[in-house]
């Protein structure tokens, strides 16, 4: 691996923006809490508004998103006889297989391609 490409300036200026970042995330989120709460207060709770002053448009947008609660929905369909509405999902019970390979009911080999690996990437920086 070439590490010529990566100088001891680029790290120092990683882990300043990685900090700085934090520090503006953290600012951000306080003023959004500001806002709503002022928002909240002024139009209402899960209403939009909007302030404009020096130049600047302050908006707050609501979004609703519905969705049936599972466990009492699927008991309703169920009691008014309307199965067909509800889905069966068969996914596989990775306990259960585990015990079953270690048990030497199932060979690791014949879930071979069945397997999805999936990684993530990361980079930090610590002062030492």
């Amino acid at each position: 691996m070439n590490t010529s490409l990566i100088t001891s300036d680029m790290i120092t200026r990683f882990n300043e923006l990685s900090k700085k970042k934090k520090e503006i995330e953290f600012e951000m989120e306080n003023l959004k809490e500001i806002f709503h709460k002022y928002f909240d207060s002024h139009v209402g709770v899960n209403n939009k508004g909007e302030i404009v002053d020096n130049g600047l448009k302050l908006q707050r947008q609501i979004r609703k998103y519905e969705k049936f609660s599972t466990v009492p929905t699927v008991y309703k369909l169920e009691e008014l006889n309307m199965k067909e509405l509800i889905k069966t999902v068969k996914i596989p019970d990775e306990e259960k297989m585990n015990a079953a390979i270690k048990l030497g009911f199932l060979k690791e080999q014949d879930l071979e391609n069945c397997k999805l690996i999936t990684y993530s990437k990361a980079i930090s920086v610590k002062e030492l």
